[in-house]
């Protein structure tokens, strides 16, 4: 489990394909002491589990579920963001993020408004009904809120910080990134398809209440 708050970047600097998964290899600044095989390090929003590390970086195997999914496959040569698992005690100051990517999805346009930074990105029929006004989502494993919503896009605005400490200051119009929506979200709209009120219009407060929420 993930906060969306990046610790840090690294960079891609190798994918060697085994068949339809693949190695990467990260070189980053996270401290190597501190690190164990087998622990769980969000790239870009994807969990991905640690199988070793070096001073020459950090390994982790990735599936094709995942290459298929994400943008790691082509992110070689590119920093990506990078996050340690919450531990239990930790500050949540982002939102819960799984790591478990739902889609890719194209950036449509990168704007300055006032003193941040707006991004807009294409939002994919699959998870428009994931996505709400004012709610959490993950772009490259970065925690963000929607700022503006249409059934085709959705804009979220980004402080300096965020934008000078993370990968978003590298994107430009037409490459892709990573999407995870709120899981909690998630799990209200299934309990809603498996009670039959899924279906058409928006979620309101009173099929919450029928939903047992």
């Amino acid at each position: 489990m993930f906060t969306g708050l990046v610790e840090t970047t690294g960079t891609l600097a190798s994918m060697t394909r085994t068949g339809k998964s693949a190695e990467l290899l990260v070189r980053c600044g996270l401290p190597v002491a501190e690190l164990e095989r087998g622990e769980s390090i969000a790239v870009n929003g994807v969990c991905l589990t640690l199988t070793d590390c070096t001073k020459g970086g950090l390994s982790f195997h990735a599936l094709s579920e995942t290459l298929n999914k994400s943008n790691l496959g082509a992110s070689v040569g590119r920093k990506v963001n990078l996050e340690r698992a919450l531990r239990l005690g930790d500050r949540l100051g982002g939102h819960l993020v799984s790591g478990h990517i739902d889609c890719r999805a194209e950036v449509l346009d990168i704007g300055r408004v006032e003193d941040d930074y707006e991004l807009r990105v294409a939002l994919p029929a699959d998870v428009a009904g994931q996505v709400v006004m004012k709610g959490s989502v993950a772009v490259n494993g970065v925690s963000l809120t929607v700022a503006s919503l249409s059934r085709s896009d959705f804009t979220v605005r980004i402080i300096p910080h965020t934008w000078a400490e993370t990968n978003l200051s590298d994107l430009q119009p037409g490459d892709v990134v990573n999407l995870e929506t709120d899981m909690l979200g998630k799990f209200v709209l299934r309990q809603l398809e498996l009670k039959g009120d899924g279906g058409g219009g928006g979620v309101t407060m009173e099929t919450l209440f029928k939903a047992g929420f």
